[in-house]
């Protein structure tokens, strides 16, 4: 048989094991994996000491497009993925104009990628204020799921949800078997702190990190947790940053809640000292955490309690990160690195002894398998060839040259990863190779993901009569 490409002599990271064999690809699809295939190729492509993983899921991206293309859109973004070795991310709906939080907007953006994107992509609905009555809408054209703010946006086009449309955001959610991410962290704490910071003239990096404490990332998850047992909602918590709140949705998790959790590499190789050294660079929300914390969060992830790991890569245009403020509240809160998530997590890998197919199941199958992506996530016959080829022999140094965002300023700028991405297969595509994006044809396909299934109709009524308890 003549086949579209064959990958020879790569180490393939299958979900419980490593073994050094054939990759064979016919129609964008995996179709043999085997030791020494025979047959005619298109293209073949020799990886002896190279490790092949299945392409990463980076289920939460800022994209910002429509309307703030100016600080990243489908196009350099979509580049900087597959320079990363991701084959599929989703946006989040707050940072574009208009915000995705109706059907209207969800076409528009998704109109966008399919012209720009490179690589695949789904796209997350917004919950708001005064937008539960059109979930539906946006659940029936395919969206991941919705996202939510507990703490202020940062935009005025994406307000936070107050206590009321949360709990009916749920219910409205858990009806229609779709998930809500949560950005978790107290509005009332992070407020009043803030106020308190500000009328005092406090505006220092160890002044930001007392105004988000821990606490306030805990109160958050605790609260989401008891409307998620009231609703019955899905839940999917965002860039936790503590300990502390890992264990109290792990504690969800033996409680029957169906929920999941994801962290940043940036809280697994960056401190708190980053941002006093650095500056706004280093500034996100949750904030980068002390060492002692870092290495409590650290733990959670080597004893299986987080369940993926993305890159939340939330770009700005340069002024809005200015290095000579002196007032950091004042900067945008977003680390800019989506490029960096799999080469992170192989740098743990190194530094943890951390099996390589538990990076796989961290950056791709356990993506995939939360939100419905039946034909990724995992190499396996049938499944799409979407790939990343990694060198575990070379290194990466970060420079404005190799770093593919829109704008060229990162907290990872300087920064060495023990590893590096050959190249990138899109359904079998290469759609980068050695440094090089091969961008002629933008090739992403908007993925509209199914819903879970949904609430029955007696446990939607048994809501009701406890919300009007409770």
């Amino acid at each position: 048989m003549n086949y579209d490409l064959i990958i020879r002599n790569g180490f393939v990271i299958f979900p419980d094991e490593v073994q050094k064999v054939d990759l064979v690809v016919k129609d964008g699809v995996i179709v043999k994996i085997d030791k020494n295939v025979m047959g005619s190729s298109d293209r073949v492509i020799d990886a002896e000491d190279k490790y092949i993983f299945p392409g990463m899921i980076d289920s939460h991206v800022h994209f910002n497009e429509p309307g703030r293309e100016i600080w990243e859109g489908f196009l350099t973004g979509s580049n900087m993925m597959a320079a990363g070795g991701i084959t599929t991310f989703f946006d989040m709906p707050l940072n574009g104009i208009p915000s995705t939080i109706d059907r209207s907007a969800l076409l528009q953006k998704a109109n966008i990628g399919q012209k720009k994107s490179l690589v695949d992509f789904g796209l997350w609905g917004g919950l708001v204020p005064g937008n539960v009555n059109q979930l539906k809408e946006l659940a029936d054209a395919g969206v991941v799921g919705f996202k939510a703010f507990l703490s202020e946006t940062g935009n005025r086009e994406f307000e936070r949800v107050d206590d009321m449309t949360l709990l009916e955001g749920m219910k409205e959610i858990a009806s229609l078997g779709k998930i809500l991410a949560l950005h978790a962290e107290s509005g009332p704490i992070t407020n009043v702190l803030t106020k308190w910071k500000k009328e005092q003239g406090c505006l220092s990096a160890d002044d930001y990190i007392e105004t988000r404490p821990i606490v306030a990332e805990v109160e958050a998850v605790e609260r989401a947790i008891t409307y998620a047992k009231l609703t019955g909602c899905s839940l999917h918590f965002v860039h936790i940053s503590s300990e502390e709140a890992i264990l109290k949705i792990e504690e969800a998790k033996h409680d029957g809640v169906d929920v999941t959790v994801e962290t940043c590499p940036h809280y697994l190789l960056f401190t708190h000292d980053d941002l006093v050294r650095k500056g706004p660079v280093a500034k996100c929300a949750p904030p980068l955490r002390k060492k002692p914390e870092q290495e409590k969060l650290i733990q959670q992830l080597l004893d299986g309690k987080i369940d993926m790991v993305t890159s939340d890569h939330s770009p700005c245009p340069y002024g809005m990160k200015d290095p000579m403020t002196h007032n950091l509240f004042q900067a945008w809160g977003g680390i800019s690195g989506g490029q960096f998530t799999l080469m992170a997590m192989v740098e743990m890998a190194k530094k943890y002894e951390i099996p390589l197919t538990k990076i796989a199941k961290w950056t791709s199958l356990h993506p995939a398998t939360r939100f419905g992506l039946t034909t990724k996530g995992k190499i396996a016959v049938g499944m799409d060839a979407d790939l990343a080829i990694v060198s575990l022999n070379d290194s990466y140094e970060v420079t404005e040259h190799n770093f593919f965002a829109k704008h060229k300023q990162s907290l990872y700028l300087g920064h060495t990863f023990p590893c590096k991405i050959k190249a990138t297969l899109l359904r079998g595509k290469v759609v980068y190779e050695n440094g090089h994006i091969n961008g002629q044809d933008r090739s992403g396909k908007w993925l509209r993901l199914a819903s879970l299934p949904s609430l029955r109709e007696s446990e939607i009524a048994s809501f009701d009569v406890q919300l009007k308890a409770f």
